[in-house]
């Protein structure tokens, strides 16, 4: 795993959100990728929860805008810093992403403050996730 390989994956990741494009992001996940979402104790696992939750949280936020990323020096995980407004509510947050050898995402976790703001996400992803799982 090198760093520019996670750096390549991360201009992918980049260029789907300033496009608000998500089309290739199937490419950008491994199979077994996992989620770790701010309003559930239990993670999402698979490649297709995956996509359907960040192909929507995409859609539900909006001014969405990242400020900073860090990254591990064995390059393997990456910390983005960002800022969202979701119905009015204003929202401050993480995505810590860790990459395969491979480059394909294989742990999102995401952390939102404040309570405020993730309680509006919770409220519009939720509903979205009431409809997948009736589609499902």
């Amino acid at each position: 795993m090198t760093l520019a390989t996670t750096k390549h994956s991360l201009e992918q990741w980049h260029e789907m959100i300033n496009t608000r494009d998500l089309t290739s992001l199937n490419d950008l996940l491994a199979e077994d990728v996992v989620f770790r979402s701010p309003v559930a104790y239990k993670p999402y696992e698979g490649k297709h929860v995956v996509f359907f939750i960040l192909t929507n949280v995409i859609q539900v936020f909006q001014d969405f805008t990242y400020h900073r990323e860090f990254y591990t020096e064995d390059g393997e995980n990456v910390v983005l810093e960002f800022s969202a407004n979701v119905s009015g509510k204003s929202l401050k947050g993480i995505d810590m992403i860790k990459f395969n050898e491979q480059g394909k995402i294989i742990d999102f976790e995401v952390m939102i403050r404040p309570m405020s703001g993730l309680a509006a996400l919770a409220e519009q992803m939720g509903a979205r996730f009431a409809q997948y799982q009736v589609d499902a």
